[in-house]
C-alpha cells in the first residue's frame, strides 16, 4: 500500500497532462491522498526573448482555474479529494516551490519528450523538477496517452 497523503499533479493544458492526471488520481484514490492539481501560468521575465517583462495578469490565473475546474470535474469524480492550485511564474521553479509549500509526498507530471536542439534551446522543466524536488517525481512519457486508455 502506498503512503502518500498529498500528491501534486503539475498540469499543462495538453493531452499528456490528462494522462498524468488520471494516473495521479488513481494513486490518490489508492492511498486516500489529497490531489493538488497545479498549473503555472508562465510569466515572461527580463531574461526571456520578449521586449519588456510584465507582471502576472490575474485573468490568466482565473482562466486557468476555470479550465482546471472543468477538467477535474470531467476526470476525477467524487472519489478523489482534490484542490486546484494556480500560480503565475516560471514552471520549473514554481512546481518545486508549490510542492514544498504544500508538503507534497509525490509530484506527477508529463514530459514533452523534446530532444536534440529543441531540448537544448528550451531546457527541460521536467529535468529541473527531478533535480530540485524534495520528494519523488513520477514522469509520464509522451506516447503513453495514445497507447493506454486507462492508468494502472
Amino acid at each position: 500500500m502506498l503512503n502518500y497523503t498529498k500528491i501534486l499533479c503539475a498540469f499543462e493544458f495538453d493531452e499528456h497532462a490528462t494522462t498524468a492526471l488520471l494516473l495521479a488520481s488513481a494513486l490518490a484514490k489508492e492511498s486516500n491522498a489529497t490531489l493538488y492539481l497545479l498549473h503555472i501560468a508562465k510569466v515572461p521575465t527580463a531574461d526571456m526573448d520578449v521586449p519588456l517583462p510584465f507582471d502576472a495578469d490575474p485573468r490568466w490565473e482565473h482562466e486557468a482555474r476555470a479550465k482546471l475546474g472543468a477538467i477535474a470535474a470531467e476526470n476525477l469524480g467524487s472519489e478523489v479529494r482534490y484542490q486546484i492550485e494556480v500560480r503565475s511564474g516560471l514552471p520549473a521553479a514554481d512546481i518545486v516551490r508549490a510542492a514544498d509549500d504544500l508538503g507534497a509526498d509525490l509530484i506527477v507530471m508529463a514530459s514533452h519528450g523534446r530532444s536534440g536542439l529543441a531540448h537544448f534551446l528550451m531546457g527541460s522543466v521536467t529535468e529541473h523538477v527531478i533535480r530540485e524536488a524534495s520528494c519523488p517525481v513520477l514522469i509520464i512519457r509522451p506516447g503513453l496517452a495514445s497507447s493506454k486508455k486507462n492508468p494502472p
